[in-house]
């Protein structure tokens, strides 16, 4: 009988135990909505916040000049190397110039020899003159012939005609004298602006050849002032503006960020694996010599920014219609409200609330396809640099 009872009573305490943990078990999942469903949340934050489009860029000097050859020869002396700081003015390389020395000495040795056939004919002029007087008082006093009144006038006018030829030649030579002083002087060439030689083309004791192309010996370049060439896609340009702010980072200074502003946007376009791109250009100081030529940039243009703002991602805004929003607002208890919000800036990824929200209240998040259904977003864009095709 008494194990008749123990058996009884092990049955109730193993039927018991089993129910004990269901119903623990089901008053923990039913406490809660929000546990229930595991909804996706997020609360609303103050921060900072900014709209932007991204792209690359390659630096450049703001000021350079490619340094070349106004006559052809022989390259003999080349003063500078690349790095070297130069000053405008400063002889950088010099060419044969013997030839064009023979060339000016020879043009002036010519316009001697004129001088003193000019005055020469001067004298003859002079001469003439004279002549053509007498022959007048002569003929005045009838006493020569009208004949000869006219061979006079004639010689005396010739002389001039000569005089005046000589003195047009003497012109022209000087012409000329002052070009061969001229490509003397091209064969010594000066640094045209201040500045670094940032690269050679042509070595000591190569020959220039400028009859057809004037050939590029070196490139000087102001580094106190980089431009940064970036190539915008097709799909950002249209947000960009002349004069809005813009910043870069480089490959070895993430954490460093320089400041310009957009100078234009320049209409002819480039296409790079069917991507079609334009260059919006600007420029930034450089005092410290910490940017180079060619370097990568990585840029942003600020479309538009925030400061102290509340922010909540916008994965939890439902498009409503045009710049309509609704949120849907999860209270303590686990109920929710759909709540309609005004949005001021938004990067796709979090957006600025202006109304609607209190900051510390808890917004759902959707699903994927329900944002972009919702709000009309390609999330598939999120952070995809510009310019890369979509794949």
């Amino acid at each position: 009988m008494q194990a008749q009872r123990l058996s009884r009573r092990s049955f109730w305490l193993l039927l018991l135990i089993p129910l004990t943990l269901a119903s623990y078990f089901g008053w923990q999942y039913f406490k809660s909505p929000k546990e229930q469903t595991h909804l996706p949340t997020a609360r609303v934050e103050r921060g900072n916040l900014q709209d932007q489009v991204t792209a690359t860029g390659t630096l450049k000097p703001a000021n350079y000049v490619d340094v070349g050859a106004q006559i052809s020869g022989q390259l003999t002396h080349l003063h500078v190397e690349v790095g070297d700081q130069v000053e405008a003015g400063q002889l950088l390389a010099e060419i044969d110039a013997r030839v064009l020395e023979a060339n000016v000495a020879a043009s002036r040795a010519q316009l001697r020899a004129q001088a003193a056939q000019l005055r020469d004919r001067q004298a003859q002029l002079q001469l003439a003159k004279h002549h053509y007087q007498r022959q007048q008082n002569l003929r005045a006093d009838d006493a020569v012939t009208e004949e000869a009144l006219q061979q006079a006038e004639a010689s005396y006018l010739s002389s001039q005609a000569q005089v005046e030829q000589l003195q047009a030649q003497i012109e022209q030579n000087q012409s000329s004298l002052a070009a061969d002083e001229a490509n003397l002087e091209y064969a010594r060439i000066l640094a045209p602006i201040s500045g670094t030689v940032v690269s050679i083309s042509a070595r000591q004791g190569q020959t220039l050849n400028a009859n057809q192309q004037a050939p590029v010996i070196l490139q000087v370049a102001d580094l106190s002032q980089m431009r940064v060439e970036t190539r915008v896609s097709e799909a950002d340009i249209s947000r960009l503006r002349p004069g809005m702010p813009a910043y870069f980072t480089t490959l070895g200074s993430q954490n460093q960020r320089w400041q310009g502003q957009l100078l234009r946007i320049e209409p002819t376009p480039v296409i790079e694996n069917n991507v079609v791109l334009y260059n919006a250009p600007f420029d930034v100081e450089n005092r410290r010599g910490q940017l180079l030529p060619q370097m990568t940039a990585q840029v942003f243009f600020v479309v538009a920014q925030t400061d102290n703002a509340l922010l909540i991602p916008t994965a939890a805004l439902q498009r409503v219609q045009r710049n309509q929003y609704q949120v849907r607002v999860l209270a303590a208890d686990g109920s929710q409200q759909l709540r309609e919000v005004q949005i001021g800036v938004n990067n796709r990824i979090q957006a600025e609330v202006l109304s609607g929200l209190e900051e510390g209240e808890v917004v759902v998040l959707q699903t994927g396809g329900q944002q972009n259904r919702a709000t009309g977003n390609n999330t598939g864009n999120i952070n995809r640099p510009t310019g890369m095709p979509r794949l």
